[in-house]
């Protein structure tokens, strides 16, 4: 495989109500809509900023035609979008009428949350690449730090791209080497008092793109992943892994038509 393959290429969630969720993003976040698949029980739009570059990720909205409902859980953290000063973007934002979930001074300066309409949790941090409101990273939870870097470094040969060490928790973030830097990373959230988490259905997977999906997914099967939905079960449009801690990896290619709910 070529060194950008596995690079991130989207991250979903789903939502209960599809347009409220449309008007959000598009409307604080200056998204725009690049795809949508319509089935007959569910509905993905794809959104992201214009213009954007060839490894930038994109958010997958996920609508489920038969709920309205979703549990957070626990096992997943955040998604994290790039601004150039995050005082003037949080307030930004409160001007516009979003809810006022952590301010910047809350969170020491350096980055700051607020909520979508659903409950999942946007985080905003300073960045000196990267378009305005750009995707950043994705945080999920691990209940073993080496064996959640050992997962991402074996399995898709991720490399570090930061760490940080509080009292009680470390986020350790890991890319594909080779990455651009705008290339969405993953952050893996370790928190030292040995808790479990629950993975709920309010968030749905991370998409890894690579350029040839049979040749992937065996490669994947050498390195003893987990074999959980093979590219043939999914008619050869995609296919899905789980880490060590059950969160679900999609398989996918540049041209790709995902049809997952």
């Amino acid at each position: 495989m070529s060194e950008s393959d596995y690079v991130l290429d989207h991250v979903m969630m789903r939502v209960g109500d599809l347009e409220e969720s449309l008007e959000w993003y598009q409307n604080h976040l200056d998204y725009v809509e690049y795809g949508r698949w319509e089935a007959e029980t569910f509905t993905n739009v794809y959104l992201g900023p214009e213009d954007r570059g060839e490894e930038d990720a994109v958010l997958e909205l996920t609508y489920n035609h038969d709920t309205s409902e979703y549990d957070m859980g626990d096992a997943w953290g955040h998604i994290a979008v790039r601004v150039e000063d995050v005082f003037e973007a949080y307030e930004e934002l409160m001007d516009e009428g979003v809810e006022d979930y952590r301010d910047p001074e809350s969170c020491g300066g350096s980055y700051a949350f607020v909520t979508d309409p659903d409950g999942h949790e946007v985080e905003i941090v300073e960045r000196d690449h990267g378009q305005k409101w750009s995707l950043d990273h994705t945080m999920i939870r691990v209940e073993d730090a080496d064996e959640a870097l050992g997962f991402w470094t074996r399995k898709f040969e991720y490399e570090p791209d930061g760490r940080w060490e509080s009292d009680s928790f470390a986020n350790y973030f890991v890319k594909p080497a080779g990455a651009s830097e705008r290339a969405m990373t993953v952050e893996l959230t370790y928190n030292y008092d040995g808790r479990t988490y629950e993975d709920a259905d309010g968030w749905g997977h991370l998409a890894v793109r690579a350029d040839d999906l049979g040749d992937a997914w065996d490669e994947l099967m050498e390195r003893e992943a987990e074999d959980y939905r093979d590219p043939e079960s999914c008619d050869w449009n995609y296919a899905f892994t789980k880490d060590q801690d059950g969160h679900e990896i999609e398989v996918v290619t540049p041209d790709t038509d995902v049809m997952d709910d």
